[in-house]
């Protein structure tokens, strides 16, 4: 198994055996810390750091309302860990010599066009229907696929065979070749 790829990135298997070796270890670490198990996921860490900055303008709507009663706003482990994956993404992006700041991605670009503001519009409202989706579903795809599996759980690897497939047709709808 190569560590790199040709193009000088990481390679995905060792990315994702190292992800399998993190969620394992959360399990145990916050199992043994903690005294119950919490397992890998990002999205109520969002929800936490919008009530982090509701509570600074409006401390007393934060503290009456049910969702952050029940889901303290704090800076925990999870929340540390999203930290942790935007700096190792940073670290990783510059050693390897893949960072860069782009306005618009060359394939938004291509298919879109250029804009700026087209593209904020488009980013800003995937991330709304994404963030909706994962609190309705009490989890984001990524965290109930990595803990399920971990659990050899049926509806992991169904709800998994659904992201992905979902994914791949909206990706192709948008970005589909016309023919000339």
């Amino acid at each position: 198994m190569k560590l790199v790829t040709e193009d000088g990135g990481w390679s995905p298997y060792l990315a994702g055996a190292l992800l399998g070796v993190l969620a394992i270890v959360s399990v145990y670490a916050t199992t043994q810390w903690l005294g119950k198990t919490n397992y890998l996921g990002a999205s109520t860490t969002f929800v936490r750091a919008a009530g982090l900055l509701e509570r600074t303008v409006f401390p007393e709507r934060v503290a009456s309302n049910e969702y952050f009663i029940k889901e303290k706003v704090r800076v925990d482990w999870q929340f540390m860990l999203v930290i942790g994956i935007f700096f190792g993404a940073l670290i990783s992006s510059t050693t390897d010599r893949s960072f860069k700041l782009e306005r618009v991605p060359p394939i938004w670009q291509e298919k879109f066009g250029p804009s700026v503001g087209k593209r904020a519009a488009g980013a800003f409202l995937g991330g709304s229907v994404a963030m909706i989706g994962a609190r309705m579903a009490d989890g984001c795809p990524s965290g109930h696929g990595l803990s399920g599996m971990m659990q050899l759980s049926v509806s992991a690897f169904l709800a998994l065979a659904v992201f992905f497939g979902t994914g791949t047709l909206v990706a192709g709808f948008l970005y589909r070749r016309r023919q000339s």
